[in-house]
Parts: C-alpha cells; structure tokens; sequence
C-alpha cells in the first residue's frame, strides 16, 4: 500500500474558499485554468493522495457559479497538433473536454479560437461547433502583444475580437495545451467588460511550482522536468520578495510578462490589484501536503520517469539533445540517478543475460521481470507474472500453448503479421476467455486493479500497443531509447 503525502479533502475545501474570496472582488472573474482538468496524473504522482480529477471536483462544489470556456489556437488546429499523452489531437480533446464538461453538468460558455487567420480547419471547426449550440468566438494576433499596450487596448487590439457572451460569476478558461492563449482571452474579454460597464477581473490558477515550497524542493523540481520542452524555470518571485519580503517560488514565463501583463491589467480593472505574478496565482496545494517526505520521494521518482521520458523524444528526434543536459541538471539538484529506478536495472540485468528484451515491474517492494519468449513479448510475460504475484497465484502457467497458438496463426497466416509473439492486449483478451472456465485465471484477472501505480521498465521501446496498456492500467512506464530491430520504419 502506497503512504499518502497530500491532503486531498482538505485540498478541494480550501481551494474553493479561496476562488470564492477572489472573486468577492468583481462583479464576474476570469479563471486562467493552467494543467489537466480530468485527468492531472502528474499532480497525482507526485503528490500521493492527489486525486486526478480533484480540480473538478473543486470546481463541482462552485457549479451553480462556474462556467466554462475552452481556447484552442487556429494555428494547431490547423496543424493538427497532438496531445503526445493522449494520442489525439487538440482539436479532438477540445471535443473530449466538451463532453466531459456536460457529462458532470458544468455550464459551457463557448469556445475561443485565437490566433485566426482565415485557417481552414478552424473555420470547419466552428462551423461543427455551432451545429451543437456551442457558441464560437475568433480573437486575432496582434503585433507585439503583449508589449504594445496602446495598440492592444484599442479597436484594432482586443476591440477586433468577438466578445463571447457569459452569464456566471466564475469564468473558468482552460484549453487542451499549453500556448493557446488563454491569458489572452482572459485579458480581451475583460476589455470588453469594460466598455460594457462591467466590471471583472483575473486570476490563475496553475498547481505547479507550488508557491510556498522551497525553490528547489522535489516537487517544483519535476514541474520543471515536465516541462523540459517549454523551457520554463522555477524561480524566486523578485516582485514578490520586493513587495512582501516573502520568497514566493513562480517560474521565468510569468515573471518576465508581469511588468506588462500589470500594467494591461491596471489599465483594463481600473486599479492595481497585483503586486507580484504570485499575488495573481489562488493555488492552494502547498497548504493541504500532509507528509513532505512521502511527496520528496514520489516527486524524485517522477523526475527519474521524466529523464527517461525525454531520452526517447531526443532518440525520435522530437527534443534536441541539450533537453537531456537540462534534465540531467535537475536529477543533480534532486540528488538521483538512473540508477535509483530499480525496475530499469532489473530488466536491464536480464536483457544482457539472456539477449533479448526484458521487462520489469515493482509490487509492494518486489521487483517482478518478464523474458520474451517463443509465445509472448516481454511485457506480457512480466504482466501475467505481476498478476501472479498480485493475486497471490501459485507460480503455474496461466494460459498453456494450446490458447495461444491459435491465437498467433491468426495474427500471423490470417492477418499478415510479421511478429508472432503476443501483446499485452492479445494475453490479457485470452485471460478473460479463460477465467469463464478457469478460477485461477479469473483470480488473475481480478488482481489487475491492484497493479495501479506500480513502476514498469523495458529494456527497449515497446509497440504503442503495449504502451497504452500500461497506461490504461495506471502503471508508471519508463522505457530505454533503444528499437528491438534496426529497421528504420517502426511501426505503432
């Protein structure tokens, strides 16, 4: 069993008490949402006990004030651009968010698309969008922004973006990714307030770094790990430490727009409400960790499965190779190496004894390996070991030659496959056919729940197929940089 370090009950109380206090100030406040709604697995591994969906419900307890609007930049529509941890693409996920909005009954305001020029894809977007009833606003580039305030605060600025109209207190602005202009649209719509006599205001709400941590504390640190390809740094807030002689902890970003971003805020409010990027901030996290040392170690192991992590990118050439020396400088800070994850030794140790790829797996302090075999891959035969272990199964084999052979003639004379052996996917489909008449394979099936959280290492990149596997089950998977076959086309 997994030690807790953060406080989640506590968390979502304090959180609303603090939006509600924030937004006592206006008549309506725009809530810049940065990170995960739904699903913020990395808030929940690096700070056990955090719910994934603990943000919703956060804002479920404010519902009858909140609504929502959701921000995608034409130019990513255009390009489809991906959402690498979901496999889909941001304009897909603006549709997933949508629905998942609905399914828990948060009012939708509409959807902004910045940055629109004409693009295809984004007018096609919206016209789809508006077929539901969802309301569609276009906000465009404007040269120097944010610099330009004068140009920004007119009719050619924010004055050129259609107003999307709401009706709540609590505007909450999130998007599927990073970069698309939510603060932006949290500023234009203010503008608009104003000169409809309205008065509202702004805040922002990211989890990470946490403000009241120390700068260099795991778990600031992995925020940077996370965002290794965003280049952002977590940073003392100087406005903060001239203002209240407190160290606050913000990141580069946010500082260097500040001056700006406060002077457009001044001149849209009408006053200044801010002193320092952290006084805009109304995260309440680093108030609910209830165990540091517990919050330390998972934290140090996130970075770890982020070092990995970016080794790939580099090896697929989606990173540059200067992303590694960053990482490496962040393990070096956090006093670890890959050496601390013992599932990557492991598997390393039985890749070179037996020469073919290998997998490892930690439950509850065990470190479980699995060879690729004539039958199945590596991962496979480490997840029925896993389950074995998990369900308290004596050491037997859980499904014999006679289910799998089938199984691979289909893959391999019928559907035309190259590779015989089975996925994690294809053994566990067999599993369930069996646990209909096998009580050992049903007891197998049902220890897979308890296999959530664990750690996963293979010796070499795994097929997408058995990524998402891993992933649907709640496992930590860090793999190495190397393809099992020097091909140069490797498919999914």
């Amino acid at each position: 069993m997994k030690k807790i370090g953060f406080d989640n009950k506590k968390y979502i109380r304090l959180q609303s008490q603090n939006i509600k206090k924030r937004v006592s100030q206006f008549n309506k406040l725009y809530l810049e949402f940065g990170g995960k709604l739904f699903d913020d697995n990395h808030a929940s591994r690096v700070l056990p006990g955090f719910e994934p969906d603990s943000k919703i419900k956060m804002l479920l307890k404010l519902k009858d004030k909140v609504e929502m609007v959701l921000v995608i930049n034409a130019n990513d529509i255009e390009k489809n651009k991906m959402r690498s941890d979901l496999g889909i693409t941001y304009s897909q996920d603006l549709l997933r968010l949508i629905d998942s909005f609905n399914m828990v009954d948060l009012q939708i305001g509409g959807v902004v698309i910045t940055h629109f020029n004409k693009q295809n894809e984004a007018i096609r977007l919206r016209k789809s969008l508006e077929k539901s009833k969802i309301k569609v606003a276009y906000h465009y580039a404007i040269d120097n922004y944010p610099n330009n305030v004068s140009l920004i605060l007119s009719d050619n600025g924010f004055g050129k973006n259609e107003y999307l109209e709401t009706t709540r207190e609590i505007i909450v602005v999130t998007a599927p990714g990073p970069g698309s202009g939510k603060m932006a649209t949290c500023l234009s719509q203010m503008y608009h307030d104003n000169m409809r006599g309205l008065k509202s205001g702004y805040a922002k709400f990211e989890t990470f770094p946490i403000w009241n941590l120390p700068l260099n504390h795991p778990v600031n640190l992995a925020y940077e790990a996370a965002t290794i390809d965003l280049s952002d740094v977590n940073m003392i807030d100087p406005f903060h430490l001239e203002a209240y002689k407190k160290i606050a902890i913000n990141y580069n970003r946010d500082v260097e727009v500040f001056p700006v971003l406060n002077d457009l805020l001044v001149k849209v409010m009408g006053r200044q409400i801010y002193k320092s990027p952290t006084d805009m901030g109304v995260n309440m996290v680093g108030n609910c960790i209830s165990d540091d040392e517990v919050c330390r170690k998972a934290a140090k192991e996130e970075i770890i499965r982020r070092y990995f992590d970016a080794e790939i990118e580099v090896r697929k050439d989606n990173l540059p190779e200067d992303v590694l020396f960053k990482m490496e400088t962040i393990m070096n800070k956090a006093g670890v190496t890959k050496a601390d994850r013992l599932v990557a030794v492991k598997a390393n140790e039985l890749a070179k004894k037996t020469g073919e790829p290998a997998v490892a797996i930690e439950f509850d302090g065990q470190i479980i390996t699995g060879k690729t075999s004539k039958l199945m891959g590596a991962s496979a035969a480490a997840l029925l070991n896993a389950m074995k272990i998990a369900g308290n199964i004596p050491d037997v084999h859980l499904l014999s030659e006679r289910v799998l052979q089938p199984i691979q003639e289909l893959k391999t004379e019928y559907l035309h496959g190259h590779n015989p052996r089975l996925h994690t996917d294809e053994v566990l489909i067999a599993l369930a056919v069996d646990s209909i008449t096998s009580d050992i394979c049903d007891k197998a099936l049902k220890s897979l729940s308890k296999l959530e959280g664990c750690d996963v290492h293979s010796s070499v990149l795994l097929s997408q197929v058995d990524v998402n596997v891993f992933k649907k089950l709640g496992m930590h998977l860090t793999m190495d940089p190397i393809y099992q076959t020097k091909k140069l086309y490797h498919a999914k």
